[in-house]
């Protein structure tokens, strides 16, 4: 990595002053799981994997002041403040933190059985066990894409935020903008374009920083919700299927969420402003080739009108035949209700012969082009479906696969990390390691710009300058996802 120099005192030392924030008071809950907390703290003999996409560096010395990162550079090279907490980090490697951008606070509601059939989607907010296994993944900022409680995850932002619970940087969506037609109650249904911009305006007004378009939108409730979200500064993705991806583009949609596998603009059977029955049957799909002058034009197009992808490969791996490799990890975290639905689903699709393997090969493909079209790919994991993804481990799990997807880990690092701050404007203080910028990153043992499954050997993740034990949040959280 590039050796950053401050050659004047004064300008680095504004440059620090302006990141720097002036520190919560913790919590003793949030204590308990705090490490390192001093003024000064010295990261010694680690590798570092700066988020640029630049080959890694060894031997590195990173010292941290007041939450910002003061000084990187080969060991021997960089003087290490009196004083400073030191750490010898040698066999680690520290990333950027995370920034997940399709990371939700809510998860299925489970029943025990499995899902009931004719029974309506319900989905609870994980207001304790997601924030704490964010941060434990190494998530230092998350997107929340959609919102079934924007009042509680705002609240649980300000919890956070002033030291009172542990978790992420949160950068809250507003409620669905969704049409007639949802298919929980969870959602509010637009009644035509006035609502749509009623509701952007009023949660603008409460505090939310983006917004979501949903499945059956209509063209109009969309473009005027794009309209009124860009008159104040607010972007807007979606999850679409009544809209197909060229004609939000068109409307000036800023991201959209899933790829390829949700557009349903090649079904001939799509009427406009219509979401078609079953979207989730994929047989015009399984025949569609990625590399076909239909798929690559609509790439195109999402390139000349600068719309990101949020890739959520993650979810999409669920409904593969056994996959994804079942880890203790995740099955200790959730309670045993969800561990029952997540496992009994698990087993039906292992015993189906469905499309799963083929979609989520050609979204690796679509996405694969996409960036190399000069797309903006951004990382985000999804915990809905059927339970099968949670936060932090769901968020590891999606960098591995985009290895899979043909990126290289570097790449798949930044595409996890600089990409989303820069989406989310965020990008001259987070994303990447230099001089200057938040102390956000993540302590690994091992070296995932060489081995990418690495990524989950997380020992330490430092949000501003704080570092946090990994394994401790995690522990904290045991039998409780799918309850709170």
């Amino acid at each position: 990595m590039r050796k950053i120099v401050c050659g004047m005192a004064l300008l680095c030392s504004l440059g620090l002053a302006s990141v720097a924030q002036e520190k919560p008071t913790f919590s003793p809950v949030t204590k308990s799981f705090v490490s390192v907390d001093a003024p000064l703290v010295a990261l010694t003999h680690v590798r570092v994997i700066d988020g640029t996409g630049s080959p890694a560096t060894t031997d590195q010395t990173v010292v941290i002041e007041n939450g910002v990162i003061r000084s990187i550079g080969a060991a021997g090279s960089i003087s290490i403040p009196p004083g400073a907490r030191v750490l010898d980090l040698s066999g680690r490697s520290i990333i950027p933190g995370l920034v997940g951008m399709h990371d939700h606070l809510f998860y299925p509601t489970a029943s025990g059985q499995g899902p009931m059939e004719g029974a309506p989607a319900l989905y609870g907010e994980m207001g304790f066990s997601f924030p704490r296994l964010y941060l434990a993944g190494g998530v230092t900022s998350i997107r929340t894409t959609g919102s079934l409680e924007p009042y509680t995850d705002l609240a649980i932002k300000k919890l956070i935020d002033s030291g009172s619970m542990p978790g992420p940087k949160m950068h809250i969506t507003g409620p669905y903008l969704e049409g007639v037609g949802s298919y929980t109650p969870q959602l509010h249904e637009l009644s035509g374009p006035d609502d749509a911009v009623r509701l952007v305006n009023y949660w603008i007004d409460e505090g939310v920083t983006s917004f979501k378009a949903y499945m059956h939108i209509s063209r109009a409730e969309l473009s005027a919700a794009i309209k009124a979200a860009h008159a104040r500064g607010i972007k807007v993705t979606g999850h679409l299927c009544s809209v197909g991806f060229s004609e939000a583009a068109e409307l000036g949609i800023d991201d959209l969420e899933h790829g390829l596998v949700v557009d349903q603009e090649f079904n001939p059977n799509k009427q406009p402003d219509v979401c078609p029955p079953n979207p989730d049957d994929h047989p015009i799909l399984e025949k569609l080739a990625v590399e076909s002058e239909a798929v690559q034009a609509v790439i195109r197009k999402l390139v000349q009108h600068h719309v990101a992808v949020t890739s959520t490969l993650v979810i999409f791996e669920t409904f593969v035949a056994n996959r994804p490799p079942l880890q203790q990890r995740v099955l200790l975290a959730m309670s045993m209700p969800s561990r029952a639905d997540y496992l009994a689903v698990r087993t039906k699709i292992a015993e189906s012969k469905g499309p799963g393997g083929e979609l989520l090969k050609k979204e690796m493909q679509f996405e694969h082009d996409f960036v190399k079209a000069g797309g903006l790919l951004l990382s985000g994991e999804d915990p809905t479906g059927y339970g099968g993804v949670l936060a932090g481990f769901g968020d590891q799990r999606q960098v591995e696969l985009l290895v899979e997807a043909g990126f290289t880990p570097l790449e798949a690092i930044h595409i996890a990390t600089q990409n989303g701050a820069e989406f989310l404007g965020e990008g001259d203080r987070l994303g990447t390691l230099n001089v200057g910028k938040a102390a956000d990153l993540v302590v690994i043992k091992g070296d995932p710009s060489e081995k990418i499954e690495d990524i989950e050997n997380v020992e330490l993740v430092f949000k501003d300058g704080i570092g946090y034990d990994s394994n401790k949040l995690i522990i904290s959280v045991q039998g409780a996802v799918g309850f709170h």
